[in-house]
């Protein structure tokens, strides 16, 4: 099976083929459709090519959402599968309001179980930082959202007159001995005691202190970078969640192919 699966987030799109449990043909657009909508269209042309049997958007940008079914029906000449809780998933939701859960949550929860197993924690380093937590019986429980880091350092230039904006890259010094260096310490090693201190947390409240941790998003990489903390970083982790909720969708329907909500 083929698909192209989209995750729309806050600040950046990120865009695949996935074909047979493997993702390939990956794009990365800032801003999204209303920024960038040529690059948006060759990202799902080229993630496409060939042909393919659907394509699957995972949005927490509600407003955008009818552009990409417009423009991936234009493309591909498919519909478009959007997520939503009531699809089928490797996970049970064992959760209040599921309706509320974004799809890039339900998403990284149906990919964790399926690379990693379960009990997992899946941490996704994105526009805000959300911690996603599934039992070893497969039951997505809830989880933690706390401030990412881009926010952080926007919030920094923005109410201050004299700190420029930090850009999340680079060497972590050992000391501040500028304004810049001083924010990267704050950001990098601050940043670490705030995913430490949330994964001990929901690690005692899920009676799971060995739950298997995997992180994600764009800024896991540089967040994690001399933690010692003992994440698996898979940055494609989400897109393989979608195209894994697509295939399941499937083969609901008995089709093997288009996954029609």
């Amino acid at each position: 099976m083929r698909v192209v699966v989209i995750d729309v987030g806050n600040t950046s799109t990120g865009i695949a083929l996935w074909a047979n449990g493997k993702i390939s043909r990956v794009s990365h657009i800032n801003g999204g459709i209303l920024r960038e909508p040529d690059a948006c269209s060759a990202a799902v042309r080229k993630a496409g090519a060939g042909g393919v049997d659907g394509a699957i958007l995972g949005s927490v940008v509600p407003r955008v959402n009818t552009l990409w079914q417009w423009l991936v029906e234009s493309a591909l000449g498919h519909p478009l599968l959007l997520v939503s809780p009531t699809l089928p998933l490797d996970v049970t939701i064992d959760y209040p309001q599921p309706d509320k859960l974004g799809a890039d949550r339900l998403a990284d929860a149906c990919g964790g179980v399926c690379r990693y197993g379960a009990p997992i924690i899946v941490a996704d380093f994105g526009t805000a930082l959300t911690f996603d937590c599934v039992t070893s019986d497969r039951r997505y429980i809830g989880g933690v959202i706390a401030p990412g880091l881009p926010l952080m350092v926007d919030y920094l230039e923005e109410r201050t007159a004299q700190l420029p904006r930090l850009k999340l890259t680079g060497k972590c010094p050992a000391m501040g001995r500028s304004s810049m260096q001083a924010m990267r310490i704050g950001a990098q090693v601050g940043y670490r005691g705030i995913v430490r201190e949330i994964v001990h947390y929901v690690r005692q409240s899920m009676n799971a202190p060995d739950a298997r941790l995997i992180a994600t998003g764009g800024y896991a990489g540089w967040a994690l970078n001399g933690s010692g903390m003992d994440f698996v970083i898979d940055p494609t982790l989400t897109l393989f969640g979608l195209g894994r909720i697509f295939e399941r969708t499937a083969q609901r329907n008995g089709n093997g192919g288009e996954a029609r909500k």
